[in-house]
């Protein structure tokens, strides 16, 4: 799935790391459209804020931090726990900021970004909350909280903070995708799925992957009908 801070399925793995935010997208094959769309397909909600370097909140688009040097061919992906260690380091001028500033929304939002690129979705969880306790209608902090909280399994959870989302800013585009992606795949609701997706479209005209929206829809309504050669259970 697209739940950008540019997706149940908890599993640390690459998919995990295949998180969309507005107009940072991740290509998916039309074949698996809407059965993979869950594990790889998520928008993110925040984007770098002027000033912060890049690497910091970069979208995870691989199976490395941001910042940080994937492996080549020759070694292993790097562990959780070696992830781990990477985002720490990378915290730390982070987190000496907070020492002088605790309730830096914008400070721990960006934490939230570094714990979440390297798949701890727990400390980001953590630092996404806080920062919304300093700016609660953050829709793209709240975002990509749900996205987190979907990685580590609490599908209802992430469904009730993008909804919380769409109760003040109710056409943010991966608010919407996301919502319609859970409710599809975790919940096998393909009406809601459905509306989430149409209203997407219909509030964002100039989303950047407007046709692919309108497959997935498409490809659900055929399920809805019963016509579902994927076997998924429809809603």
């Amino acid at each position: 799935m697209a739940m950008s801070n540019q997706t149940t399925e908890p599993a640390a793995s690459a998919t995990q790391s295949q998180l969309w935010r507005p107009m940072q997208v991740i290509v998916l094959s039309a074949v698996c459209l809407l059965v993979g769309v869950a594990v790889g397909y998520l928008l993110r909600g925040s984007a770098p804020s002027a000033g912060t370097p890049a690497t910091a909140v970069q979208a995870a688009s691989s199976s490395t931090p941001s910042g940080m040097s994937a492996p080549s061919s020759s070694q292993p992906a790097p562990s959780l726990d070696d992830l781990k260690r990477m985002a720490d380091k990378k915290a730390e001028p982070l987190l000496a900021q907070l020492k002088t500033d605790p309730n830096n929304a914008d400070t721990l939002n960006h934490l939230g970004m570094i714990y979440k690129t390297a798949h701890q979705f727990k400390e980001a969880e953590e630092y996404f909350q806080k920062s919304l306790q300093a700016d609660p209608k953050n829709a793209d902090v709240r975002t990509d909280l749900a996205s987190c909280l979907y990685y580590s399994g609490d599908a209802d959870g992430a469904i009730a903070q993008l909804k919380k989302v769409l109760t003040y800013d109710p056409n943010h585009s991966g608010a919407l995708m996301n919502l319609g992606i859970i409710e599809y795949k975790s919940k096998n609701d393909v009406k809601d799925a459905i509306a989430a997706w149409e209203k997407l479209l219909k509030t964002n005209p100039d989303f950047d992957q407007k046709e692919l929206v309108q497959h997935m829809i498409d490809q659900a309504k055929r399920a809805k009908d019963g016509t579902n050669p994927m076997g998924i259970t429809k809603g």
